[in-house]
Order: structure tokens, then sequence, then C-alpha cells
């Protein structure tokens, strides 16, 4: 599934089409996705000028003129194609070409911009993708977003912010990183990246990063560097080029080439002067990938 700096790739590649553009119709060729579209979404959003594209967590926020939002998420194999003229490309960066087949192109955003008529359409094979409307000054209280976190990209992630929520806390580290309602968007991927950088072993206790006085250690003040630093980067790269992804151009992204531990099980650690192995162990159901040897 994409991770957050795979969507806010998507949103930016999406925003030279819709940002300010009229969107003239939304043709829904289906009634439902993962959910069934909200009752009248076509009649809701058809006729509004888009004002512009944001996201939280791994959400896309189409906000449209008079206070409306429409929430979009690619599941696992959702994407976005955008066709202008001739011209066409799929939004984000994926290291699988995202299907192009129209029976998957499940909604079709008719608009028309200072270039012209466009296409932004939806294809989603396995369609796990879901797309829902909401009021903007209700979004932080809706469902999708009234527990969840602080941004990993923001200034309110800090050391702090985090002690406050590991202090006392036996979960292991990788799990009370990867729990939404402390850090939103951060995923599998990044949380083994950010954890090898900072040195710390994702079977820890989350509360040993925190001191006596429920004060951040130095180890945390690290880890919380680490992890904006990965998703900065990967944000850079355009993403973790992983399966079924791909860019606006069509050109493949190169953050899976900076990859340190995830997906490298077996192979040498590449932090200097280490001679230890990349393994991997199942948390909650979920792949693990650390050097044993210098992450304590």
């Amino acid at each position: 599934m994409p991770e957050l700096p795979e969507v806010e790739t998507v949103r930016r590649g999406l925003t030279p089409a819709m940002e300010g553009a009229l969107l003239v119709q939304a043709e829904l060729r289906r009634p439902d996705l993962r959910f069934p579209f909200p009752a009248d979404f076509s009649r809701l959003v058809s006729g509004r000028r888009i004002l512009s594209l944001g996201r939280r967590a791994k959400y896309l926020l189409i906000d449209l003129e008079g206070g409306d939002v429409i929430i979009a998420h690619l599941g696992m194999s959702g994407s976005f194609r955008v066709e202008e003229g001739a011209a066409s490309g799929t939004a984000g960066d994926f290291h699988h070409p995202r299907g192009k087949d129209e029976k998957h192109d499940h909604v079709v955003f008719h608009l028309e911009g200072a270039k012209g008529l466009a296409r932004v359409i939806y294809n989603d094979p396995r369609r796990f993708g879901f797309m829902d409307i909401a009021r903007r000054d209700t979004l932080a209280s809706h469902a999708f977003f009234r527990n969840l976190g602080e941004e990993p990209t923001g200034n309110i992630l800090d050391a702090a912010y985090l002690a406050a929520r590991f202090a006392g806390k036996a979960q292991p580290l990788k799990s009370a990183l990867l729990d939404q309602r402390n850090i939103a968007g951060l995923g599998n991927i990044y949380v083994c990246e950010a954890l090898w950088r900072a040195g710390l072993s994702p079977q820890r206790a989350a509360g040993s990063l925190v001191d006596a006085k429920a004060k951040p250690k130095k180890t945390l003040t690290l880890l919380t560097e680490a992890i904006r630093a990965v998703i900065t980067d990967a944000i850079a790269a355009g993403g973790s080029s992983l399966r079924d992804h791909i860019q606006t151009d069509g050109t493949l992204g190169y953050f899976q080439h900076s990859f340190s531990v995830y997906d490298r099980e077996g192979q040498p650690c590449r932090a200097p002067g280490c001679s230890g192995t990349i393994a991997r162990v199942v948390q909650a159901g979920r792949s693990t990938f650390h050097c044993p040897k210098c992450q304590k």
C-alpha cells in the first residue's frame, strides 16, 4: 500500500492539472470502490472549481469551492492518470506501472482549466481505494482523521511530542511508530528505515526512550530526526518505487535503491564499520527488517 511519500508524490503530480480547474463532471463508472460512493457524489462535486490539493496522512484531499472536500485513498492498487490532449501519464511513483486497462477506470474527473480540457482518471484493479466527501470546517472531526497524530513532516513532531506518548509504554518501538494515533501516515517501510538510521532495535520498548521524568532521551531525539529525514528524502526522490507505482511522466522512482534495511534480508548492513547482516522478523503480522548488530 502506498505510504505518505507516495501519496505526496501523487498530490504533486496532480496539482498542475487539477488546481484551479473547473470540475465539469465527475463520472462514476460503478456504484462503489472499497465502499459505496456517497449519495449524490457526482452531483455534489460536478460544476465546482478545484481550489487546492492537499494531503493528510495517506489521504489525498481535493478542496472545492463552497467548502466541500473530496477525500481519496489509493488503497493497494489505485492510481490517477492525467490526460491532457495527446499527453497521458499516471500521477505517483510506483515500481511496476499501474494499470491503464480501461475496464478498471472507475472514476473520471472531466476538467476545464487554463490549458483547455483534461481528464483525471482513477484506475483501481483491486478496488481497495475509496472516495468520500466532507465539509472542510468539520474535516478534523471526520472518522478518517479525528484520531490521527501529527504529520512526520511538520514542526510539531519532535522528541518531546513522542516522549509524551511513549512514556511508560512496554509496546515494541516499531508498533508504537506504526500507530497512526502517534504519527499520521508513517508506514512499515519508512519505520524500518528510520529505526536503522537511528540505530534502534524495532523490538525494544517504546518507553525505554523516555527518562523517569517523562523527558526524551538522546535516543528519542535521534529517532525523531531520522523519521523526518527519511520522509524528506523519500518525498524528494518521488516515493519508494514499489509495486504498482509510476509517476505522472511515466518514469520510475529510485528511492528503493537507497533502502538500507527494507527488503534486504540476508544482505550486509550498510552502516559504516558494521559487519552485521540484515534480518527479518514478523511483528504484528508485518515484516520488520533490521540489523541485530548495530540496532540496539
